[in-house]
């Protein structure tokens, strides 16, 4: 079955850390760049982090040296590492890979 499941969302307090996981399968995962969006009320989906096959990221300059996006080949999964969280990340989170399959996407509030 070809799907991505995210997982890791919860409510933090400003200046903490979640970790999202995207777990993937039926794709050729070892292969394909992986993103993370994220979508806040009322606003346009936004990229926030891409991996492309050879582990090099890259990041939106609003969340640059607080997240690292990463991946675990054996695992199928790519993960997203979030610390220094601010109210203003707070969005429902979509795991992408090609070509056009989100994720159903995982919740993260952060409370001032």
């Amino acid at each position: 079955q070809v799907q991505l499941v995210e997982s890791g969302g919860g409510l933090v307090q400003a200046g903490g850390s979640l970790r999202l996981s995207c777990a993937a399968s039926g794709i050729a995962f070892t292969r394909s760049a992986m993103r993370w969006y994220r979508q806040a009320p009322g606003k346009q989906r936004e990229l926030v982090a891409d991996i492309n096959s050879d582990s090099v990221p890259n990041y939106a300059d609003s969340v640059k040296g607080r997240f690292t996006i990463s991946r675990d080949n054996a695992k199928n999964t790519v993960y997203l590492h979030m610390n220094s969280l601010k109210p203003e990340d707070t969005a429902v989170y979509y795991c992408y890979a090609p070509w056009n399959l989100w994720g159903q996407g995982t919740q993260v509030t952060v409370s001032s």
